[in-house]
């Protein structure tokens, strides 16, 4: 499925539209139809004015309830796949302030318990020192400060104990050299601690394993109802379950070629101690 930004807006309007043309043209009120598949009619009466972006099952039931043969259905289902997709662009995040972001990142750790987070360019800010935090922002505009002590203050999230954590990252991510050798012997070496905490895994993919598809996105699986992909220019979300079901057989694909445990921390004190050697 492609897309552009534009329609990711555009889509939520057109299927609402669209569901609310199709019941019209089948003859039926707004309370039929939800008595025809189960939902409420103020449901409905949200999803054809745009007020609530449906869920895909509740699309397949309308589409069921209202007979749309199965090549339409198919057409209004990517349709509806698209409308569950969200585009955050990163000038607009900047208008609003970086910190702004890191609240809405808080409040999508607070609404799952479980996390895989796939990390194959640097190390993401829940892992993060103070320094290499202020590093990655060097080129952000605004207040930088308030930012880096918005994102430290989420790493308070990694010592709930009812929540999980599983990072996957490249050798190529963990070796970036974001700040000076001797804060990344710094950096890397709390990778190592916070590998300990019960709750939290730590895996590397080293260099030399053989794959066939390369790393293309950072991305995070919060639990299995969102998943977010991060790119230059923004950040897609994801509601679609077959879109995260996507994400998550990739992330497993990785986590299998992973190092975790003893092994990654064997790997990762070689490194701190090899940044060490380069002062």
């Amino acid at each position: 499925m492609t897309f552009t930004p534009e329609q990711l807006d555009r889509s939520k309007a057109d299927l609402a539209r669209l569901l609310r043309e199709l019941r019209k043209r089948a003859g039926l009120s707004g309370d039929r139809l939800a008595r025809r598949c189960g939902l409420s009619q103020s449901t409905i009466s949200k999803i054809e004015t745009g007020r609530k972006t449906p869920r895909l099952t509740e699309v397949e039931s309308i589409l069921r309830a209202l007979g749309v043969p199965p090549e339409s259905a198919e057409e209004i289902m990517s349709l509806a796949r698209i409308a569950n997709t969200e585009w955050q662009g990163i000038r607009a995040s900047l208008r609003r302030g970086l910190d702004k972001r890191q609240a809405e990142l808080a409040t999508l750790e607070a609404s799952a318990t479980e996390f895989r987070y796939f990390l194959p360019a640097m190390i993401t800010g829940l892992l993060a020192t103070p320094e290499y935090v202020r590093a990655s922002l060097a080129h952000s505009s605004g207040d930088v400060g308030k930012t880096v002590a918005r994102k430290l203050e989420r790493q308070a999230v990694l010592c709930d104990t009812t929540k999980s954590f599983t990072f996957v990252l490249t050798e190529q991510a963990v070796r970036w050299t974001a700040v000076r050798p001797v804060a990344m012997s710094v950096q890397i070496e709390h990778l190592v601690a916070l590998s300990r905490l019960p709750n939290i895994r730590i895996g590397i993919v080293l260099n030399g394993v053989v794959t066939g598809q390369g790393p293309m996105n950072t991305f995070t699986v919060y639990g299995d109802h969102l998943a977010t992909v991060e790119t230059f220019t923004g950040r897609i979300v994801f509601r679609d379950p077959q879109d995260i079901a996507e994400h998550l057989a990739i992330f497993a694909m990785y986590e299998d070629m992973a190092i975790f445990g003893v092994d990654a921390r064997d790997f990762l004190s070689t490194l701190a101690a090899d940044f060490r050697g380069d002062l």
